[in-house]
C-alpha cells in the first residue's frame, strides 16, 4: 500500500479517501462522495484500500465488491467514464491543470520530472490541481515527490 506524507493526518483512521483508493475508483468507474465513504465501516474502507485494482480481473472484482457495498449501505452512486488511456498514464505531456496550479505557486515542473513520477503520483497531482478544497496539498505533494525543495513551505 502506498500512502503519501500529505495524507498522514487521516490515513490511520481512513477518515478521508486515500489517493490510492481514489485512483482505484477512477479505474473501476465509480464515483463516491466523502459522505458515502463515511457510511462504510473501517473494515470496508480498509478492504477498499487493500484490494488490488490494476488488471482487468482485479478491476472487475474491485468494482463488484464496491457495488455490493454501495447497494447494502447507500442508496445511489455515480458512474464515471472509464478512460481507455487515463491522463495520469500519459508521461509525454503535463496536464494543463497541473501546470496552472504549479504556476500559481511560482513553480515549474519539467517534463523529465513528470516522466519520473509514478502513475499514482501523477494521478495525485492531477487530482490536487483540480480539487479546490485540496489545493493546500499540492505544494506538499510537489515537495514529497521531490519536484521542489522543502524550504518552500
Amino acid at each position: 500500500m502506498t500512502f503519501f506524507q500529505f495524507e498522514a493526518e487521516f490515513v490511520e483512521s481512513l477518515r478521508c479517501v486515500p489517493m490510492q483508493v481514489r485512483l482505484k475508483l477512477d479505474t473501476c468507474g465509480v464515483k463516491l462522495k466523502l459522505s458515502h465513504w463515511y457510511h462504510f465501516s473501517y473494515e470496508h474502507r480498509q478492504k477498499l484500500t487493500d484490494l488490488p485494482c490494476d488488471r482487468p480481473p482485479e478491476i472487475k472484482v474491485y468494482r463488484e465488491f464496491l457495488l455490493d457495498l454501495i447497494s447494502s449501505d447507500l442508496t445511489s452512486h455515480q458512474e464515471l467514464l472509464i478512460q481507455v488511456e487515463p491522463i495520469w498514464e500519459e508521461s509525454d505531456r503535463i496536464p494543463i491543470e497541473v501546470c496552472q496550479q504549479a504556476q500559481s505557486l511560482d513553480v515549474s515542473i519539467s517534463l523529465d520530472q513528470w516522466v519520473g513520477l509514478s502513475n499514482l503520483q501523477r494521478f495525485a497531482l492531477i487530482k490536487l490541481s483540480r480539487s479546490h478544497h485540496e489545493n493546500q496539498n499540492f505544494l506538499p505533494a510537489l515537495i514529497e515527490f521531490e519536484i521542489v525543495e522543502g524550504t518552500r513551505i
